[in-house]
């Protein structure tokens, strides 16, 4: 007898807010498109970004903020730093479970190696976002929805490299690699720059 744990959730028993089941349905283009969860989605992830920036620009948000700064100078202006790495803990695992459960509905099940990797992929969004648009993205709402974009621009790159052929088995040694690119790309635009200047310097020599 098979585990309720492990048991696909029925998108037809429960009414489930999300469902990739109306991504590849082959209904009516009208009904795809209003029940599509895609549109609801990016709805959300704009909302919450616009949550969390009122949030961290609030008295108790920038002292959050100040805390994962410099922990010692916000220690020396005052603020009760370990109370905020509390709250900071909450908050960030508070919008893990809510990720955690939009992703179980959209799938339809949920098991316990679901999360696995999921660190890495925050952190390769992370580091996506800062290298594509830390130039371009300065204000700390546009930095959060860099976030996100990064994550999108990972998944692509992810989908463009398994479609080339490579194992499935070998996703972590993808993930790595895609990672350490990202995070190599300042230091050869870095060098590239350092060697023009150079170069620009002795001509004018």
């Amino acid at each position: 007898m098979a585990s309720k744990a492990n048991q696909a959730v029925s998108v037809d028993k429960y009414p489930l807010l999300i469902s990739q089941r109306y991504v590849r349905s082959f209904a009516p283009l009208g009904e795809l498109v209003a029940k599509n969860p895609l549109p609801l989605l990016l709805l959300f992830t704009a909302a919450l970004i616009a949550l969390l920036y009122w949030f961290f620009g609030t008295e108790k948000g920038c002292s959050i903020r100040a805390t994962g700064a410099n922990q010692h100078m916000a220690r020396a202006q005052g603020i009760d730093t370990n109370a905020n790495v509390v709250l900071g803990l909450m908050l960030s695992n508070g919008l893990v479970a809510l990720s955690g459960a939009l992703l179980a509905q959209y799938q339809g099940a949920s098991d316990v190696s679901m999360g696995r990797g999921a660190i890495v992929i925050g952190l390769a969004a992370v580091i996506i976002g800062e290298v594509v648009f830390g130039k371009l993205f300065v204000n700390f709402g546009l930095k959060l929805l860099a976030v996100s974009v990064g994550a999108i621009i990972y998944y692509i790159v992810l989908q463009i490299v398994l479609q080339l052929g490579l194992n499935t088995n070998d996703l972590k040694l993808v993930t790595a690699l895609i990672v350490a690119v990202f995070l190599a790309i300042p230091y050869w635009k870095g060098r590239a720059f350092h060697g023009k200047a150079q170069k620009g310097g002795a001509h004018h020599a």
